[in-house]
């Protein structure tokens, strides 16, 4: 109640102040103070907003006072500010404002009005009463600007379009329309692209209070892809425009597929990469891989660039030799777009080691080549690169250009001159280039040529009457023969022996079964074989012989002596025409240490013991049975003596300095009368001695003739031989001789010991002495047997001849 009277009192008083001043001003109530004598300030406020209504308050009579200001909407009062009142009192707004409108009186006296509605417009005048200076009057417009709604942009099928139009075909139209709603004043409409405006609406008032204005582009090129357009509504200036964006989506087809180009070539058979690259296409390209018409396997993923412009395919692929001169293609497609694929191919050209084809000469008949025809071949060399080097081989060896040889050898023909056996066997022809090697199959020559026997010597059959004895006749001979032919030539003269007493293998080979029956079935055999380039011409030839005991070793020696071993040899005796074996036993006294037995007269003995003296005993045994023995006596070498010398070495180490200088100065004036002595000796007479240690029965018969001159083992010049040479079954004897001439194989029957001294007595290094003075025979009689009317008869001979260099002194061997 109390509130209400005060209220009420409040609102007289103002009435009654208000009228007051009309009546100070010399003016009557509801007079119109001169208000319509003057000019309206337009101003403008945006609904919502704010609106600062400007009034001044300035005296132009200072110290003058001010006492009052009323605001007048349409000449209503709705606000009012009483200077002579201090506090919140002095403010009084009407209801329409509700609390959103406030006078301030500084830094710029104005009347502010917040969140503006459409009813504010109007026209608004301001009243200012002085204590002296004359009331003043401001007159205002207010325009209340409503806002339009924010535009919105649809499609040809009236669909609303948010963000992104399309996707859109590349080549085809687009039509976009940009609607605005409400907006006091009608709002202006635009579309900009790159802050360009390129379609604008200007305000139209109309009663639907719509707003359109549409874009089109009649066709979609690249240049449009992603393209961003911003349509715009605006009816003031107070707040930016409105606005909304759409980007433009396109399908584009690819522009570009290539496939590219690598540093190194592509090789057969070695895995390599190769990318594909698709520029353009939206969404990114699908690129396959295709061989002719197939389309190939690809395991790695497409590469996209940032920029998604750029799709890259990787082909790991190992080529072969058949894909050489085929189409490789690459091809770009769209996922979208039908009939918008490109591709890009390239013709393989491949790199591979040279395929090589040898072929014998075309007009050559490979099953009639005879020796000394001509042969040629060709060497057909498929390459890429080029084949830089050819080469040949036979039997796997390289062969060379040798025309003198007849062997003619270029980089696509081998030409043979008069072709031999040897040359006979498998042919290779090898290319070479930056790949590698290529190496032709192997082309086997046969040359046709004539059986020879594959043993050039007469070999020695032994045969026993009435026992069957087997003569193998091997030849060496293409084609194989099939026909053979025996003869026996003996005392009777030259017979053909029957086919059924020989076999023919398909080796090549002839076997003999013949058993001798009378002392005239022995003699010469002779084989012959045939083939296709005809009889053999020197037939193979053996000698038929009784079969009897073999010849003991003879002239054996030690190789190499150790602690505990020795290595053994000799040369082996007749062997009676069978096969032999060779025996060694080594005896300690009378206990048997090893016994060895071999098909050759070498061998090695181990476990001996070290330091022991040992009786070596060698014989041959075959069917006909055991030789008589050679012995030979060795010592084995001792442990100890290899372990003093040993330390005395050490100790030589260790000397001191001054006892190594006082034996060098002994050794050396030892070394000096020792060359002088030499020198004076050298002026004497040579005179030499050999041992005569010899077999018992040649002891007794030159025990009486001794040398003259005696041995002197204190003369450097006396060359001493051997004490472990042993010529005779029982006793030593010097070392072997030199091999002054070249040994021949004796005939049948002959002595090997008499040829011995005959193939010396003729060699160039025999000096030419007297008979007597050059050489004695002093013949055994026992083991003596001859071969005489069919009975093979052996003797044992001592040869005893002067050496070249022991010009005094003989040397004796069995």
């Amino acid at each position: 109640m109390e509130c209400s009277l005060r209220s009420s009192t409040r609102v007289l008083s103002l009435w009654t102040l208000i009228i007051g001043s009309f009546n100070i001003a010399g003016l009557r109530p509801g007079s119109s103070v001169g208000a319509e004598s003057l000019d309206a300030v337009n101003l403008s406020a945006v609904s919502g907003g704010d609106a600062t209504l400007p009034c001044d308050t300035r005296s132009p009579q200072p110290p003058d006072a001010l006492l009052l200001v009323v605001w007048y909407k349409n000449d209503v009062p709705i606000y009012s500010y009483d200077g002579r009142v201090k506090g919140p009192s002095a403010h009084w707004a009407d209801a329409s404002l509700a609390g959103r409108a406030r006078w301030h009186a500084t830094p710029h006296s104005a009347l502010r009005i917040r969140d503006v509605v459409p009813t504010d417009r109007a026209l608004y005048r301001c009243r200012v009463d002085f204590k002296v200076s004359p009331t003043r009057n401001y007159k205002f417009v207010l325009h209340v600007i409503e806002l339009p709604e924010k535009p919105k942009i649809f499609d040809e099928s009236d669909k609303e379009v948010i963000g992104v139009a399309g996707p859109y075909i590349e080549d085809t139209s687009l039509k976009l329309t940009c609607v605005v709603s409400g907006g006091k004043p009608m709002p202006r409409l635009r579309w900009w692209r790159d802050d360009k405006v390129i379609s604008k609406l200007d305000p139209v008032e109309d009663e639907t209070r719509l707003s359109l204005l549409e874009l089109r582009i009649p066709k979609l090129q690249r240049e449009y892809f992603e393209a961003v357009y911003t349509c715009t509504a605006d009816n003031t200036a107070l707040v930016p425009p409105l606005r909304v964006n759409v980007q433009i989506q396109l399908y584009l087809r690819p522009l570009l597929v290539e496939i590219l180009a690598r540093e190194q070539p592509l090789s057969v058979g070695q895995e390599t990469e190769m990318a594909c690259r698709a520029v353009g296409a939206r969404p990114t390209a699908i690129i396959t891989w295709w061989l002719d018409d197939k389309q190939m396997t690809v395991t790695d993923p497409q590469k996209i660039s940032e920029d998604r412009n750029e799709t890259i395919s990787i082909l790991r692929w190992t080529p072969r030799m058949e894909h050489d001169g085929r189409v490789l293609m690459c091809k770009a497609t769209h996922a979208k777009l039908d009939h918008t694929t490109l591709e890009a191919s390239m013709t393989l050209n491949l790199h591979y080691i040279p395929i090589v084809e040898l072929q014998l000469g075309s007009k050559l008949n490979p099953n009639d080549i005879e020796e000394g025809d001509d042969v040629y071949f060709d060497c057909v060399v498929r390459a890429n690169p080029p084949a830089y080097k050819v080469v040949w081989e036979h039997n796997g060896q390289v062969m060379t250009h040798n025309q003198r040889a007849g062997v003619i050898a270029g980089s696509a023909h081998l030409a043979l001159q008069g072709v031999s056996r040897e040359q006979a066997g498998k042919y290779i022809c090898i290319a070479s280039n930056v790949e590698g090697d290529g190496r032709s199959s192997a082309v086997t020559l046969q040359v046709i040529y004539k059986p020879v026997c594959k043993n050039k010597m007469t070999a020695i059959v032994g045969a026993a009457i009435n026992e069957a004895a087997r003569v193998a006749c091997e030849v060496d001979a293409f084609p194989v023969p099939k026909n053979f032919q025996w003869t026996l030539n003996n005392t009777m003269g030259t017979v053909e022996l029957d086919s059924a007493k020989y076999t023919v293998e398909k080796a090549g080979r002839s076997i003999l079964t013949y058993t001798p029956s009378t002392d005239t079935d022995y003699g010469s055999l002779a084989c012959r074989a045939t083939n296709m380039a005809g009889q053999q011409i020197e037939p193979c030839r053996y000698t038929l012989l009784p079969a009897v005991k073999p010849d003991p070793p003879t002239n054996c020696s030690t190789l190499n002596l150790t602690d505990d071993s020795a290595e053994l040899r000799c040369l082996a005796g007749y062997d009676g025409g069978l096969q032999t074996t060779y025996f060694v036993e080594a005896w300690e006294l009378d206990t048997l240490i090893a016994n060895v037995s071999t098909i050759m007269p070498v061998w090695k003995l181990q476990g001996l013991g070290s330091g022991k003296e040992l009786t070596l005993v060698f014989y041959a045994n075959n069917a006909r049975g055991r030789s008589e023995i050679t012995t030979l006596r060795v010592h084995t070498l001792s442990r100890l003596a290899l372990h003093t010398e040993a330390q005395n070495n050490v100790g030589r180490i260790d000397a001191s300095w001054a006892l190594g200088i006082i034996a060098g100065a002994v050794g050396t004036l030892a070394a000096v009368a020792i060359i002088a002595l030499l020198a004076r000796k050298r002026h004497r007479p040579l005179q030499y001695e050999a041992p005569t240690q010899t077999v018992k029965a040649y002891k007794g018969m030159h025990s009486s003739n001794h040398s003259p001159i005696q041995p002197d083992d204190k003369n450097p010049d006396v060359v001493p031989l051997g004490k472990d040479f042993n010529c005779t079954r029982d006793s030593e004897r010097p070392p072997e001789p030199p091999p002054y001439g070249a040994v021949v194989s004796p005939p049948v029957g002959a002595s090997r010991s008499v040829h011995s001294l005959h193939d010396r007595s003729n060699t160039p290094h025999t000096p030419n002495t007297p008979v007597s003075d050059a050489q004695s025979i002093g013949t055994l009689a026992e083991d003596r047997r001859s071969v005489t009317s069919g009975t093979l008869s052996r003797r044992r001979e001592v040869v005893t001849t002067r050496t070249p260099l022991l010009a005094n002194a003989r040397e004796s061997c069995v």
